[in-house]
């Protein structure tokens, strides 16, 4: 988790650049970035988010202020930092932060966007290894509690009209974990997911939906503990690339969406009613893709 996050450069007296007053607590280290636009001005507004490379979880996500700045303190480890604006290339890298190491701003300049090649049409199976399945929500009371699916498939069926292709993910619902087990156990219980009934969480897509830029909504059905909702994913295309092994084309894609538990019949006050602690009515749903095309023969996504 963050122990802080957000930290904004006051004006100094003169009223010109900002300056860092804040020190950083004993034994963390922090990301600093101030991010340009092409013609060297400081972007605001710009999303940013920082991933644990070990458990694929977000541990910090944001705007940069009007200065362009962004900064999170952290515990030392490896990290990787998306940052996407509207009309620009994303940038990611991957940083190790350090312990005790001070505050070191670096700076990244955003180039102006161009039309990313699309998918070439066929199937897309998604690569475990490279693909998160995250979800925030607010303990009552308490922070937030971050959690993943450890264990799903899933696929796209590209069209060669994009807008025509097809997503289909299923997850096992068993495999959540949040990094604390008696609460994990209590999830998978039937006062949450209820997971020997209902096993599965689907996902299906019904259209895509181009925004302008790197943007496109996907909309479809999610199917949670018995109960199908139509739901939107704002969804930002990273790209496609060679990956590097003989034939094989990697696409990506980061997708977020909230869910509102008590669509899917998870009734949050009564459970407060009875005493027992739980999370909020909201969660924060965000995928993370990546996913491999590759020239000879491959199963087609799950049914």
């Amino acid at each position: 988790m963050p122990l802080g996050l957000l930290r904004r450069r006051p004006k100094n007296a003169s009223g010109d650049a900002p300056a860092r007053l804040f020190p950083l607590p004993a034994g963390a280290g922090a990301v600093v970035r101030e991010v340009l636009d092409p013609v060297n001005q400081p972007l605001g507004a710009a999303e940013v988010t920082v991933t644990e490379l070990r458990g694929h979880q977000v541990v910090a996500r944001g705007t940069t202020d009007p200065y362009g700045l962004f900064t999170a303190v952290l515990p030392p480890g490896g990290y990787s930092v998306l940052i996407v604006a509207e009309g620009l290339e994303p940038h990611r890298e991957t940083v190790d932060v350090v312990a005790d190491a001070g505050l070191v701003t670096q700076r990244v300049w955003l180039q102006p966007g161009r039309q990313a090649e699309l998918p070439v049409p066929g199937t897309w199976l998604f690569d475990p290894p490279h693909t998160a399945i995250r979800f925030i929500a607010r303990h009552v009371g308490m922070a937030h509690v971050h959690g993943r699916f450890e264990r799903f498939e899933g696929g796209i069926q590209v069209a060669q009209d994009v807008s025509d292709s097809r997503v289909h993910v299923r997850i096992d619902a068993s495999s959540i974990t949040t990094g604390n087990h008696t609460r994990d156990t209590h999830l998978r219980s039937a006062d949450f997911l209820d997971v020997k009934q209902f096993p599965y969480i689907d996902f299906r897509s019904t259209r895509f939906a181009y925004r302008g830029g790197s943007r496109w909504t996907l909309q479809g059905t999610l199917t949670m503990h018995g109960v199908s909702r139509s739901v939107a994913l704002d969804t930002t295309y990273l790209g496609m690339v060679n990956g590097g092994y003989g034939e094989e084309l990697r696409c990506a894609a980061l997708a977020r969406s909230e869910l509102h538990r008590e669509d899917y019949t998870l009734n949050w006050r009564s459970m407060l009613a009875r005493g027992i602690a739980v999370v909020g009515p909201t969660v924060q749903l965000e995928l993370d893709v990546q996913a491999m095309y590759r020239t000879h023969d491959t199963p087609t996504p799950p049914d």
